[in-house]
């Protein structure tokens, strides 16, 4: 183990079970708890209840022989690592074209979770970074992308989504109110595009249109995120003309995508 490993902030209970996956091998696929201690060095109740959590959440398989094998969440996992880069080659180069032309950070997300899951970025020129990462969340209902998708979810959806989501204020001008919210995706389906007027950061605003597939259902976001300073409601026209040149180019890109 590293010295890294030995920061209380680590969690050691998920570095040992990451230890344990790493020896199933293309050589060596399926593990007794006995042979598995050995290997590790942890003794066998260790290992018994560490495979016992992760055979409940599908990450590794008991087997007919009571040998344990990986399971079906990693290869899951792993095909989602895959669809999400296949996606980026397609969307990145038209998403770097938009944050050139509309100079502010540019974000495809998509819902996941109940929550918005951002997978791909094109940082503003103007230097001014936003504080969210490919592979990140946020909330769906206090930044422009969430509320959009949440516009165009049928009503056993969103209905689903409000009672499981909690709504904290981040700002003063975060929506905390079911009825309120519910009020703006109505007005945000009727007009096409989502407004995130300093909800989630203050300071910050940002406008975000639907991306659709070949069904016309809407799959994913694009949006523009930038300083109040910047922003003038005038030019929201142009924000949307700008965002529908990157969300026409990934439309055609993503054909293939039913959903992301």
């Amino acid at each position: 183990m590293t010295s890294d490993t030995n920061d209380k902030k680590l969690n050691l209970s998920i570095i040992k079970a990451f230890e344990l996956l790493d020896a199933f091998t293309e050589e060596k696929s399926a593990w007794g708890v006995r042979e598995l201690a050995l290997k590790t060095g942890y003794n066998k109740s260790t290992v018994y209840r560490l495979l016992n959590t992760l055979s409940s959440l599908n990450i590794v398989h008991q087997n007919s022989n009571d040998k344990y094998s990986l399971g079906s969440k990693l290869f899951e996992l792993g095909n989602r690592v895959s669809l999400y880069k296949a996606i980026t080659k397609l969307t990145n180069e038209p998403i770097k074209r938009v944050a050139l032309d509309i100079q502010e950070t540019v974000l495809l997300s998509i819902l996941k979770e109940n929550q918005v899951f951002h997978i791909d970025k094109a940082d503003s020129l103007h230097g001014l970074k936003i504080n969210t990462s490919v592979g990140s969340y946020q909330p769906i209902y206090a930044t422009a992308s969430g509320k959009l998708l949440l516009a165009f979810l049928s009503d056993t959806q969103l209905n689903d989504i409000l009672q499981k989501t909690s709504l904290t204020s981040f700002s003063k001008n975060t929506i905390t109110s079911s009825s309120e919210l519910q009020k703006e995706l109505i007005t945000i389906k009727q007009q096409g595009f989502a407004l995130d007027m300093e909800e989630l950061e203050s300071g910050l605003v940002c406008i975000a249109i639907p991306v659709r597939n070949k069904h016309n259902k809407v799959i994913a976001a694009l949006s523009a995120s930038g300083p109040l300073s910047r922003f003038k409601m005038e030019n929201v026209t142009n924000y949307i003309r700008i965002l529908q040149k990157g969300v026409d180019r990934i439309e055609i890109d993503l054909k293939d995508f039913d959903s992301l």
